[in-house]
C-alpha cells in the first residue's frame, strides 16, 4: 500500500510539474566551426611546418642569456601571476563545495539550558527546571536530474579555464617582458645614433664657424649648423629617456623596484624567430592559444549552468532522518523514555514562484550564448591576429632587405667622400654632409630590426606562447553540445 501511495503521489507532482514550465526558453548562441575560418590564401606564401609551433620556453631561441634570467625572475616574482593564482583557488575551491553538495549530510548537536516553565504547561505549579537535548541528522537530496552534478561539472569547468587563464597570465607576462627588453636594445642603438650625430653635427659647426671667420660663409649657415646640433642634443635626451622608460617597465614586470632596471645591462642583439605556419591553422589554434581553451571551458560550464536552472522545474525527493535525546529535570538523559526519532523522504514542486525559475533560466540562456558570442570572437580574432602578423614579418623582412641596400649605399657614398677629401678633391664638410645619411639609414635600419623581432615575439604570442593544455581540445569540443540537444 506504501508503494501505491508513493507512485500517486510522484504521479501527481510530475502531473503539477506544468504549473512552472520551461517553455520558451532556449539558447540562440552557435559556435563557429573553426573549419569555417579559412586563411589559405593570407597565407600562401609562407613555408608550412608542424613544428611551427612555440616552445614553452621560446625565448632561449632569441639568443641572450641575460633576458632568460629577467623572464625567470617576473615569473617568480611578479605579484599579477599571485593574482591568477589566488583566482584559480578560488575557482578550485568552488568546485569542491559544488561536489560536495552532491553528498548526503550528518550533524550533531547537543545543548543544556535551564528555565521556569508556566504551570500551565507542565499541569502544576511553575517551578524551574534543565532541558536537556542531544541529537544526531542525516539529510540527503536526491539528485534525480542530475541537477547537482551538471552544478559540479559547471563549476569544474570555471576551474579549469581559471587554471588556464593561470597559464596565459605567464605567458602574456613572459611576451611582456621580451618586448620591453626589446625597446631596451632599441633604445641604446637610438642612442648610439644619436652620439653619432652629435659628433658630426658638432664637427660641422666648428668647421663652419671657421669659414664663416675666413669669410668664407655666411652667419646664415653657422645659424643652420647650431640648429642641427640643438636637434642632437635633443635627440640624445630622447634615447636617454627610452633607455629609462625600457628599464622602468621592466622593472615593474619583474616585480621589483625602479633601482632593478637600473642593474639590467644592454641588451644582445635578439635573434627574431624563423618565419613559418602550422598546417592547419583555425582549427589548430584551438588547443594551442589558452585564450581559446579557456573560453571553450567556460562555454562547457555555461551549459551545464542551463541544467541547473532546468532541474529546478522538476520535483525534488530528499531523504532525512534524525534521531535524538529530550530530557527534562535532573533525570537521566539517556533513559529509554527521553529518546525520540524520525525518517523518511520529502517532496518538493514548485508551482507558483511569481517568474522567479523562469528568469533564472533566462539569465543562464543569456550567458551561455554571451560565452558562445566570446568565444566566436577570440577565434575570429585569433585566426586574423596570426594572419596579420605574419604578413607584417613578411613585409619587415622586404623593408630590412631594402634598407639593407639603402644602408650599404650610404656607407659607400660615406668611404667615398672620405677618400675625396684625403685625396684633397672634396673637403671634410661635404664630407660630414654625406655621413648625414649615412646615420639616417642606420636609424631606420635599428628601427626596422627592433620592430621585427617585436612582431616575431607578437606572433609567439600569437599561436598561444608554447601553450599545452592538459585536456584534448577534441574532449572539450565534445562536451560542448548545445544546451537544446540535451534532456534532464
Amino acid at each position: 500500500m506504501r508503494l501505491h501511495t508513493m507512485a500517486a503521489a510522484i504521479g501527481l507532482t510530475l502531473a503539477l510539474a506544468g504549473c512552472v514550465s520551461t517553455g520558451g526558453l532556449q539558447p540562440s548562441g552557435t559556435l563557429t566551426e573553426a573549419s569555417s575560418l579559412k586563411s589559405q590564401r593570407s597565407l600562401d606564401r609562407v613555408p608550412v611546418s608542424p613544428a611551427a609551433w612555440p616552445q614553452q620556453d621560446w625565448w632561449t631561441a632569441l639568443g641572450d642569456t641575460q633576458l632568460d634570467a629577467l623572464i625567470a625572475e617576473a615569473l617568480h616574482d611578479n605579484p599579477s601571476l599571485a593574482a591568477a593564482d589566488a583566482r584559480a583557488q578560488q575557482a578550485q575551491a568552488a568546485a569542491g563545495v559544488a561536489d560536495a553538495e552532491r553528498g548526503p549530510t550528518v550533524n550533531a548537536g547537543a545543548s543544556i539550558a535551564g528555565a521556569r516553565l508556566p504551570g500551565a504547561l507542565t499541569g502544576n505549579d511553575s517551578h524551574f527546571a534543565w532541558a536537556k537535548y542531544g541529537y544526531a541528522s542525516f539529510n540527503w537530496g536526491l539528485d534525480l536530474w542530475g541537477g547537482k552534478r551538471a552544478a559540479w561539472e559547471a563549476a569544474l569547468g570555471e576551474a579549469r579555464a581559471a587554471e588556464i587563464d593561470r597559464q596565459a597570465a605567464r605567458i602574456e607576462l613572459s611576451t611582456n617582458v621580451a618586448r620591453a627588453y626589446t625597446q631596451l636594445g632599441y633604445a641604446y642603438a637610438q642612442q648610439d645614433v644619436a652620439k653619432d650625430e652629435l659628433d658630426r653635427a658638432t664637427s660641422v659647426r666648428d668647421l663652419t664657424r671657421q669659414r664663416v671667420n675666413a669669410g668664407i660663409d655666411s652667419q646664415l649657415q653657422l645659424k643652420q649648423n647650431e640648429t642641427e646640433v640643438a636637434n642632437a642634443d635633443g635627440q640624445m635626451a630622447v634615447a636617454a629617456r627610452a633607455i629609462d622608460a625600457a628599464r622602468s617597465s621592466l622593472s615593474v614586470l619583474l616585480g621589483k623596484g625602479p633601482d632593478r632596471g637600473l642593474d639590467i645591462t644592454r641588451p644582445q642583439v635578439l635573434k627574431p624567430s624563423e618565419l613559418a605556419v602550422p598546417g592547419n591553422l583555425s582549427l589548430d589554434l584551438i588547443g594551442h592559444r589558452p585564450d581559446l581553451v579557456a573560453a571553450r571551458w567556460r562555454v562547457e560550464a555555461a551549459s551545464k549552468d542551463i541544467k541547473v536552472a532546468k532541474s529546478e522545474f522538476l520535483p525534488n525527493v530528499s531523504i532525512g532522518a534524525m534521531a535524538g535525546l529530550l530530557g527534562m529535570g535532573g533525570g537521566n538523559l539517556f533513559s529509554m523514555k527521553n529518546r525520540f526519532f524520525e525518517a523518511g523522504p520529502s517532496l518538493s514542486l514548485p508551482i507558483f514562484d511569481g517568474g522567479r525559475l523562469r528568469a533564472n533560466l533566462s539569465a543562464k540562456d543569456a550567458t551561455y550564448d554571451l560565452a558562445v558570442a566570446q568565444y566566436n570572437q577570440i577565434l575570429v580574432g585569433a585566426t586574423n591576429e596570426v594572419a596579420d602578423t605574419y604578413n607584417a614579418l613578411q613585409s619587415m623582412q622586404t623593408q630590412i632587405e631594402a634598407q639593407q641596400r639603402a644602408l650599404a649605399a650610404a656607407n659607400d657614398a660615406w668611404k667615398l667622400a672620405e677618400q675625396r677629401y684625403k685625396s684633397g678633391v672634396g673637403n671634410y664638410l661635404e664630407a660630414l654632409i654625406v655621413r648625414q645619411q649615412l646615420l639616417v639609414a642606420q636609424r631606420h635600419m635599428a628601427q626596422l630590426q627592433s620592430q621585427q623581432v617585436d612582431l616575431s615575439v607578437q606572433l609567439i604570442q600569437a599561436l598561444g606562447g608554447g601553450f599545452r593544455p592538459q585536456s584534448e581540445p577534441a574532449q572539450v569540443a565534445a562536451n560542448t553540445a548545445s544546451p537544446t540537444d540535451r534532456s534532464l
